[in-house]
């Protein structure tokens, strides 16, 4: 695996290539990275995958500073799934200057659910990933594979792709979840073993959403969420949101809305740890 600190190295080492396939990642990586890779492979002609911790996207009370940096698991588990090059450029390199240009996203999809409680997060993620789009996929196009964990991030990021008219394509990977249901993420490392066993139960409230609105006549649906909520809170959570949307655009579910078109989503606090997650249905 070849690893390319600056952008005019990686773009010497992807100058052979015409279509790269490309997984974005903050490291600390986990299976569902490594599933992502995996994904991509046979989706170009070289993998790429990159490493960087964006300061943009954190709120000034999150936690860019202790967020976990696993530089050498991470370079073995992205060699031992075969990807070919991996992108980690310093601050410096892919901030060179202060960044004054920025895209912001269309506030009526950033700024509901994850964009209303972390307020300029999507347009942290939707500039850097231009910026990493420009470097790894900027002289060809390609593909670019995304985890549906990030529910929303995955829906900026297709329509930022669609108004640009970037000649790339954003393939979704599915979540990959622990034994007990409980969506992998970089972030359950934060959580004691007590906290651990109990974080399930966000996936778990999520699947009782679903079911619930799907066996509740409409009229009656507009508590659920509400109940949801309060069921959470009493097991110690401090949740944000628990909410049935749809998928097509994420505004509230309506009457007409059918099976098969509807995302449950959730954000939670657990302690100090923060979990989101989501389930279509």
């Amino acid at each position: 695996m070849l690893i390319a600190r600056s952008i005019a190295d990686l773009r010497q080492a992807l100058a052979p290539y015409r279509r790269p396939a490309f997984v974005p990642t903050m490291g600390n990586l986990h299976e569902g990275h490594i599933a992502l890779v995996r994904q991509a492979k046979p989706l170009g002609d070289v993998t790429v995958a990159s490493i960087f911790v964006n300061r943009l996207q954190f709120l000034p009370h999150e936690d860019f500073d202790s967020y976990p940096r696993t530089w050498e698991a991470d370079c073995a588990q992205l060699q031992a799934a075969g990807c070919d090059v991996l992108f980690a450029p310093r601050e410096t390199d892919l901030y060179p200057e202060p960044q004054t240009f920025k895209v912001h996203p269309d506030p009526q999809l950033a700024d509901m659910l994850e964009g209303h409680f972390r307020p300029g997060f999507f347009v942290g993620v939707s500039t850097v990933v231009m910026k990493l789009f420009a470097c790894v996929l900027g002289q060809t196009g390609g593909t670019a594979v995304f985890g549906k964990k990030d529910y929303q991030q995955l829906m900026v990021i297709r329509h930022m792709v669609r108004q640009f008219a970037l000649p790339i394509e954003i393939v979704a990977g599915e979540t990959c979840r622990a034994a007990d249901g409980l969506a992998l993420s970089s972030r359950n490392g934060y959580l004691g073993l007590e906290e651990r066993q109990e974080a399930v139960a966000l996936s778990q409230a999520l699947q009782r959403l679903a079911q619930q609105w799907l066996g509740t006549a409409p009229s009656d649906r507009n508590l659920l969420e509400t109940l949801a909520l309060d069921a959470l809170r009493a097991r110690g959570w401090a949740p944000d949101y628990l909410t049935v949307r749809r998928r097509a655009d994420l505004l509230p579910a309506t009457a007409s809305d059918a099976a098969g078109t509807l995302v449950a989503l959730g954000a939670a606090r657990l302690g100090s740890t923060r979990l989101i997650d989501n389930l279509e249905f």
